[in-house]
């Protein structure tokens, strides 16, 4: 297994993500399969895999509280266990006390390795830095009680959100927990996200290595360019080989949903294998080939004309992702935008159009990308649904 420095730490370069554990059946509501959780925990542990990561609403709240007794056998030193704080979910209230409470129970703990604020973006951040919940404050002080040995966050919003947070509160954040792999590296602005955070200095982790699965499994003939390259290796290590040329990349966090992906991805960690400069050109081009996406280049020139003042690179950079995969992310983001910042406030008049150098129906993409939100449920709707099968799935 290889292996990362942290302050000092040895951390497996891979983690065990628990939002996507198995499950029992194909339902949407089955419960999870306990027994595979601890024949993967097992072999992870065997296997130098010593970091786990679970948060509050993953599995309708189940998985820290499964995550918590599949590792309970093991000597509490030989293991790092992350969760998260759930500000990013609508709520009337928000109380860090009762929910850290609550998990370290769950977990059957006494005290978390790393801590995180879940999905900082740009609504929630208006939650996390509300002197009215002392969200931050709390957990810097629960560090300092040794209750929380590493605090960090993660997040799911823009560059700017990003910078938001970091100039307030980068001076007690530890690391940083980012969608990165190289799909996202361009569609969602990864890059820049990864740049910021090294010169801030501020540790690198990765989620969604494979993008939910769909760098796991690549088009017949993208895969067979890349057997070519090198024969033998599936496309999930293509992925991971990408991340291990990023150097402030301390942590790749893997879904595993059963025993043979986590049985993989162990081999592919065993030894470091960066890409070649020719490699990682290949992905990016296969990356460009499964986009389908409007070539928006952010140069700007249709922002200084528009009558309604809309940061039109960057919903056309919203709607490219929507266009790619239906994500939460999406509406996440939107939700903190006003609605005269929307996509659905264009006018059409089409100035945007005769200034844009990639000849862009902005008016025509900002209409098809109004009308895909407006069937979409809400970032509200999303976590009111979660909610409400949680309590289902709580009282079986």
């Amino acid at each position: 297994m290889l292996y990362t420095d942290f302050q000092g730490m040895k951390l497996s370069n891979l983690g065990f993500g628990t939002m996507r554990l198995p499950l029992i059946s194909e339902k949407p509501d089955s419960p999870v399969d306990e027994a595979q959780v601890g024949e993967m925990v097992k072999y992870a542990m065997e296997h130098g895999v010593n970091y786990f990561d679970t948060a509050y609403p993953y599995h309708g709240g189940e998985s820290e509280r499964i995550i918590g007794r599949a590792l309970k056998p093991y000597p509490r030193e030989t293991f790092y266990l992350a969760t998260k704080y759930p500000g990013h979910q609508i709520s009337k209230t928000y109380d860090p006390a009762v929910i850290f409470e609550e998990q370290l129970e769950k977990c059957q703990v006494e005290y978390f390795d790393f801590y995180l604020l879940h999905n900082v973006h740009e609504s929630s951040i208006r939650v996390y830095t509300d002197p009215k919940w002392g969200i931050v404050d709390y957990f810097v002080e629960q560090k300092k009680l040794g209750r929380i040995r590493h605090l960090g966050f993660s997040s799911h919003g823009n560059l700017d959100n990003l910078k938001d947070f970091l100039d307030r509160y980068g001076d007690v954040m530890e690391f940083c927990q980012i969608q990165l792999n190289y799909l996202d590296w361009t569609l969602q602005g990864a890059k820049e996200k990864y740049e910021l955070l090294t010169k801030r200095s501020i540790p690198v982790w990765v989620m969604e290595p494979v993008r939910g699965g769909k760098l796991a499994k690549l088009p017949k003939a993208k895969e067979e360019r890349l057997e070519e390259m090198r024969p033998g290796a599936g496309a999930p290590s293509w992925a991971f080989w990408f991340l291990q040329g990023l150097p402030n990349v301390k942590m790749i966090l893997s879904g595993m949903s059963n025993l043979a992906q986590m049985q993989e991805n162990v081999h592919t960690f065993e030894e470091r294998n960066p890409l070649t400069k020719a490699e990682q050109e290949t992905l990016f081009e296969i990356a460009e080939g499964m986009k389908n996406s409007i070539p928006c280049t952010a140069c700007r020139y249709c922002c200084e004309g528009c009558p309604k003042g809309l940061d039109i690179p960057m919903l056309l950079s919203l709607y490219n992702d929507l266009r790619f995969a239906a994500t939460v992310n999406v509406g996440m983001r939107l939700d903190g935008l006003s609605e005269e910042k929307r996509p659905e406030a264009c006018i059409g008049c089409g100035k945007c159009i005769k200034v844009c150098p990639q000849k862009i129906d902005v008016p025509g993409a900002m209409k098809q990308f109004a009308r895909t939100i407006s069937e979409m449920p809400s970032w509200e709707e999303i976590c009111r649904q979660r909610e409400e099968a949680a309590k289902k799935k709580k009282a079986r």
